[in-house]
């Protein structure tokens, strides 16, 4: 390929290994996440309210970087497996919001391993190269508005 057109290389682009990265990532929670029945976004959902109880469909989506077209029907499945509730807000009815049930709650306990399990699995990077990438991506993100 000519210079003309070195910005399209693959190796040339931050996207793709980022991309390969958060797929290889979430291919390795799958062992742990299948047998409950829940896809890795499920899962991050299922993090934010077991950290906050209830939350609104925006405050969700902003805080996974999700849209509702997304959340929408992810929702409707962990509501349909009784493991949260949609309910609309009493102080504006156009608001959603989602809360954890207790059966949700429980898989909690059943979860709590899958962090440690995950540290670290198939990664080369220090602990010390972890944090400074975790850094890194979330200076990115911050940065995304």
């Amino acid at each position: 390929m000519s210079q003309k057109y070195e910005q399209l290389l693959l190796k040339n682009q931050l996207c793709f290994p980022l991309y390969a990265c958060s797929r290889k990532i979430v291919g390795n929670y799958t062992p742990y996440l299948k047998p409950l029945g829940l896809t890795y976004t499920q899962y991050i959902v299922l993090m934010v309210l077991w950290e906050k109880e209830s939350v609104t469909v925006g405050q969700l989506g902003e805080t996974l970087c999700l849209d509702a077209g997304t959340l929408t029907p992810l929702l409707k499945r962990l509501e349909k497996a009784g493991l949260v509730t949609r309910r609309r807000s009493e102080e504006d009815e156009r608001v959603t919001v989602i809360s954890i049930t207790p059966e949700g709650d429980r898989l909690k306990e059943v979860c709590k391993d899958i962090p440690m399990k995950m540290s670290g699995k198939g990664s080369a990077l220090t602990e010390e190269d972890a944090k400074e990438l975790y850094r890194l991506l979330y200076l990115f993100l911050n940065d995304r508005k």
